[in-house]
C-alpha cells in the first residue's frame, strides 16, 4: 500500500511547479475557509476591485491616470449604491412585509380550492390526509411565526454594525486596490514561491474567463430581473418588484433558480387571478423570458465560458455554496473552471503523456 502511495506521489508531485501550485491553492482555501468571517470586508473588497478594474483599465487607455480613474470609477459605483439602497430595497422590503402579512388570506383562499377539488374528486384526495397536512400547514405559517422567523433573520443577517464597517472599509479598501494596483502586486509577489510559473499558466487562463463570467452573471441579472418586472408591473401582478428582483438574482443558481424562483410567481398569480385569462397570459410571458435567458441571452453572454456538464455545475453550486454560502453560490462556476483548469495544467504522467499520442 506504502509503496503505491509513494509510486502515485511520485508521479503527481515530483515537478516543483506542481506543488508550488498545490500549496498556493491550499493556503488561499484554508485561509478563505478558516478567516473568511474576519477577512470579509477585505475579500468583498477584491471582488469588487476586480470586476472594476475594467473601467479604470480603459481610462488608462484614454490617458487618464490610475489615481483619477479609480476615484471616478468609485464615485459612479457608490452613486449605483446609493440609489439600489434607496430606491429599489425600501420597495423590496414593503412587499416583502406585506407578502407575509397577505399570507394568512392566501392559505385560506387556497385552502377553499383544495375543499372545492376533493369534493369533486374524492377518488384521488383523501379527506383525512389533507386535513393532517393542513393542520401542520397552519401551524408553520402562522403569522406570527413567520413574523418572528423573519425578524431573526434580519437580526443575524444585517446587523447595523456590520452594515457601517462594510460601508466605510469596502469603498476605501476598493479605492486603494485600483489606484495601487501595480504596488500591491509587485509587493505581494515575494510571499510566494519563486517558482511558480505553474500557477501563473493557471491564473493567466481563468482571469478573463472568471471576469467575463461575473461580468455576463451581472449583465444576466439586470436584464431577467428588468424584463420580468416590467411584465409583471405591466400584467398588474402584486409583489412586482420582490419577484422580478427574485427572478433576476435566482439565475445565481444555475437550473435551480429558475425552478425555486417559479413556485411564488406561481401561487401570487393563482391567488391574485385564479384559472383564468390573466394567469395564463402572465405564466406564458414568464415562460417566454425564461426561454429567451436560457437558449439566448446565456450562450451571448458566456459564449467564452468554460463549458462544464450540468452536474458538475450543480454539484459546484452545493459544495461550495455550502462552504462560503452567497458568494459560494455566485462564484460556483468559476471556481469548478478553476478546478478543471488545474487538472488540465496539471503536469501529465509518461503514461497519460503516451495515451494522449495514442489516442490522437
Amino acid at each position: 500500500m506504502f509503496t503505491v502511495f509513494s509510486r502515485w506521489y511520485q508521479e503527481r508531485f515530483s515537478d516543483p511547479q506542481a506543488v508550488t501550485l498545490m500549496a498556493i491553492l491550499v493556503g488561499f482555501a484554508l485561509v478563505i475557509y478558516f478567516a473568511a468571517g474576519l477577512l470579509a470586508p477585505l475579500l468583498v473588497a477584491l471582488v469588487l476591485a476586480f470586476l472594476l478594474e475594467w473601467p479604470v483599465a480603459q481610462m488608462l487607455k484614454l490617458g487618464i491616470n490610475r489615481t483619477a480613474g479609480a476615484s471616478l470609477v468609485i464615485v459612479l459605483f457608490l452613486g449605483i449604491v446609493v440609489l439600489l439602497t434607496f430606491g429599489l430595497i425600501p420597495s423590496v422590503w414593503r412587499q416583502g412585509v406585506s407578502l407575509i402579512a397577505d399570507l394568512p388570506s392566501m392559505i385560506d383562499k387556497g385552502l377553499l380550492t383544495l375543499q372545492t377539488l376533493i369534493n369533486q374528486y374524492p377518488q384521488f384526495i383523501n379527506p383525512e390526509q389533507l386535513d393532517l397536512m393542513v393542520g401542520e400547514l397552519k401551524k408553520l405559517l402562522d403569522t406570527q411565526h413567520v413574523l418572528d422567523i423573519a425578524k431573526q433573520l434580519i437580526g443575524y443577517s444585517a446587523s447595523l454594525l456590520v452594515l457601517m464597517v462594510y460601508a466605510i472599509l469596502v469603498p476605501l479598501l476598493v479605492f486603494f486596490f485600483l489606484k495601487d494596483k501595480d504596488q500591491l502586486i509587485s509587493g505581494s509577489k515575494r510571499f510566494f514561491p519563486a517558482n511558480r510559473q505553474l500557477a501563473r499558466k493557471v491564473w493567466f487562463e481563468m482571469h478573463q474567463q472568471i471576469f467575463n463570467y461575473i461580468r455576463g452573471k451581472v449583465i444576466e441579472i439586470v436584464v431577467v430581473g428588468v424584463a420580468t418586472y416590467i411584465l409583471f408591473a405591466v400584467m398588474g401582478l402584486r409583489y412586482s418588484v420582490l419577484l422580478g428582483v427574485l427572478t433576476g438574482l435566482s439565475v445565481l443558481i444555475p437550473y435551480v433558480g429558475a425552478t425555486l424562483v417559479t413556485l411564488p410567481i406561481t401561487l401570487v398569480a393563482f391567488f391574485q387571478w385564479g384559472f383564468s385569462s390573466e394567469f395564463g397570459y402572465l405564466m406564458l410571458g414568464y415562460g417566454i423570458i425564461q426561454a429567451l435567458d436560457g437558449n439566448l441571452l446565456v450562450p451571448i453572454l458566456f459564449s467564452d465560458a468554460v463549458d462544464l456538464h450540468p452536474v458538475i455545475i450543480i454539484a459546484a453550486v452545493l459544495v461550495f455554496g455550502g462552504l462560503w454560502g452567497v458568494w459560494g453560490v455566485f462564484f460556483a462556476i468559476p471556481l469548478a473552471s478553476l478546478v478543471k483548469a488545474v487538472i488540465n495544467a496539471w503536469p501529465k504522467t509518461e503514461v497519460e503523456t503516451l495515451h494522449g499520442l495514442d489516442a490522437s
